[in-house]
């Protein structure tokens, strides 16, 4: 059995998705979003986003990550600020010594919806809809847990 946890980072929310794998098919245990303060400085921030991460694992126990890659877009400050989320999500992954593997925005809604320009809506229906979850789960906890899928899906014989 694997418990395979997906994050989808950022220094406003960063959303996680866990799934446990025996056998053939992914089982949901649990998604949702760390929100650390918006008033609060950027290295609070991030202290406050490490704890977050820090919670959720010991609450889910995972024994794998993989975490969506920084795309790099037109705002520079926003392109270092999600970097920094990403590198504090896999430091607090490795510091509990889950092996951490990465994946693209672009492969995770190819895998998920069959294509790499679907919007939140599309990647939050195919979550919803794979792990035939009674509602759909917020967009961040969604994009994490289509991650997680995704890399499931290409590790697949």
């Amino acid at each position: 059995m694997t418990r395979l946890i997906g994050i989808d980072p950022g220094l406003r929310r960063t959303g996680f998705g866990v799934l446990e794998i025996t056998g053939k098919n992914p089982r949901y245990l649990g998604s949702g979003v760390i929100r650390p303060s918006v008033i609060a400085s950027e290295p609070d921030r991030l202290k406050e986003l490490y704890q977050g991460m820090q919670e959720v694992l010991a609450q889910y126990a995972p024994t794998l990550a993989v975490v969506e890659r920084v795309f790099v877009n037109v705002n520079p400050k926003s392109t270092l600020s999600l970097g920094q989320a990403r590198g504090v999500a896999i430091a607090a992954l490795a510091a509990r010594e889950i092996l951490v593997h990465e994946i693209t925005p672009l492969k995770v809604k190819q895998s998920i919806v069959g294509t790499g320009r679907a919007s939140k809506e599309q990647v939050q229906h195919m979550v919803c809809h794979l792990l035939k979850l009674p509602q759909s789960p917020n967009a961040d906890a969604a994009d994490a847990l289509a991650c997680a899928l995704a890399f499931w899906h290409a590790q697949r014989p």
